[in-house]
């Protein structure tokens, strides 16, 4: 693999908020404050550069504030972005003798603030986003209508979700709570079942109990309040729909202990309570999201948490770091650790998994490139291994059934602490012993960890020279994201990526 910060003029210097990848010509869309959402073609054309060569195609400009979130539909005919005010467009890609070209289909207006989340249903044909309005809403993107209005949050949602098998729909607010919502058809009207969702689960505590028997169960908060600094929790369904990963995760062991970021998974089979949580990390969880290819199993690993016939990967973006986990590991295969100056604001996969892009307040963005079968081997979809689609079948394994949450406090992985020492040259990198630890939890497992120990074995240092400071972003009124802290760090420090294998 290779990879590193995009030392381009992305959006003006000013902060690259959303990104996605379309579907069918691999183009990557970045939405950002300068109000513009940008088209680039990523290429390994030269294969001397550290990092892929990103080429600047196109910009689609209409929106009056920034662009906080985009994504294409899954045929890649339409695009849909969000932004500060209310905005939300739906833009159509029109095939003419000159070219390719993106044109305005529709204004969805209802919002009353800022828009954070989008995501397209899996046929296109509805959309839900999520709103600083404290609602969520479902659209019908043909009709360019309401079609229904989830408004039980208390605080702005940051993060939505849509269950690629149509079932559920799940939003991440920072109320503190993730809620599930399930698809319950109303009665037929003029022949025609309408889209309804009702809410299923509310996910906001869990009761912990301790050794000591005098000591009465408390229940404690499971996710971050609004202090996060961060504008975004992207939460994402994996592509099968077999669980849900949410991140914005924060767990305390106890009263006395400060609390622990972490991520949480939550099997389809139960989405009322988590079933594992990843490790924790230094820094907030914001922004989750999987790969599109399924791979083949390596059989390598018998440790897995994960019941499933094939391999999924994931990428998860603290505030600057990333980490990517595969469903059949325990530790994370690789760690990008200092990548950016300010707040990581999203994740975006190719369709062929060759490339994963993030982006960030700071201006900037990270390309990496997997070669071919780095990942492992793209695996056909069949009847055979839909094993997860099925109500009755458990993605993921618990081990117990009791309701505590155990997990060991400062098990802290990857993520960059303030004083750490800056790294320097890659041949003194590679005379180091490197090691990293890192677990899943199981809910309620009372064991001892399972740790693992990982060597690093190859150390991967792309290229990322020094750069100015970034602009501070204006203040824009109307816009909570504007007392986000956006200050530079003082240096620098070299991404890694560490491969265990």
């Amino acid at each position: 693999m290779r990879g590193g910060t995009v030392q381009i003029n992305w959006h003006d210097t000013k902060p690259v908020l959303s990104m996605d990848f379309h579907p069918l010509t691999g183009l990557l869309a970045t939405g950002g404050a300068d109000y513009d959402i940008k088209l680039w073609l990523v290429s390994s054309e030269n294969t001397e550069e550290k990092v892929p060569t990103t080429s600047y195609q196109s910009s689609l400009s209409y929106h009056g504030s920034a662009v906080n979130a985009l994504r294409f539909s899954p045929s890649g005919q339409q695009l849909a972005s969000g932004a500060d005010g209310g905005e939300l467009l739906i833009w159509k890609l029109h095939t003419t003798d000159a070219g390719q070209t993106w044109k305005v289909l529709s204004s969805l207006s209802f919002h009353r603030k800022d828009v954070l989340d989008l995501q397209w249903s899996t046929d296109g044909v509805f959309l839900i986003s999520g709103s600083v309005d404290n609602c969520c809403i479902i659209w019908d993107v043909n009709k360019g209508s309401v079609n229904q209005i989830l408004d039980a949050h208390s605080h702005y949602v940051q993060g939505v979700a849509w269950d690629p098998l149509g079932k559920y729909v799940a939003s991440l607010s920072s109320d503190r709570t993730c809620r599930i919502y399930v698809h319950k058809p109303q009665p037929k009207s003029k022949g025609i079942d309408k889209m309804n969702y009702v809410c299923h689960h509310i996910v906001t505590k869990v009761e912990q109990t301790t050794d000591d028997s005098k000591m009465q169960a408390t229940k404690n908060h499971l996710f971050h309040d609004e202090t996060l600094p961060s504008f975004f929790r992207r939460l994402a369904w994996s592509p099968d729909g077999s669980f849900l990963l949410v991140p914005a995760g924060s767990y305390r062991i106890s009263s006395v202990t400060e609390p622990i970021n972490t991520a949480y998974v939550f099997s389809r089979k139960d989405l009322s309570r988590p079933a594992l949580q990843l490790p924790g990390a230094n820094k907030p969880i914001v922004v989750v999201r999987f790969c599109p290819v399924r791979f083949s199993l390596r059989g390598s690993n018998s440790a897995s948490f994960f019941n499933l016939p094939y391999r999924l990967i994931f990428a998860v973006a603290t505030l600057n770091s990333l980490y990517i986990y595969d469903t059949e590991s325990v530790p994370p295969i690789a760690i990008f650790a200092g990548l950016h100056y300010a707040a990581i604001t999203d994740i975006a996969w190719s369709l062929d998994a060759k490339y994963l892009a993030l982006s960030s307040q700071d201006g900037f963005c990270t390309l990496i490139e997997f070669e071919k079968d780095e990942l492992g081997w793209p695996e056909p979809l069949s009847e055979e291994k839909e094993i997860s689609c099925q109500e009755n079948e458990q993605p993921v394994i618990q081990k117990s059934e009791d309701t505590d949450m155990v997990m060991e406090e400062n098990k802290v992985m990857g993520d960059d602490k303030e004083g750490s020492p800056i790294l320097k040259k890659p041949e003194n990198m590679l005379k180091e012993e490197n090691k990293v630890m890192a677990s899943y939890r199981p809910i309620g497992e009372k064991t001892e960890d399972k740790m693992i120990e990982v060597s690093k074995k190859d150390v991967f240092l792309p290229a990322n020279s020094e750069k100015a400071e970034t602009e501070k972003r204006e203040d824009k009124k109307a816009s909570p994201r504007s007392g986000i802290p956006n200050k530079p760090a003082k240096r620098r420090i070299t991404p890694m990526a560490i491969d265990p294998s």
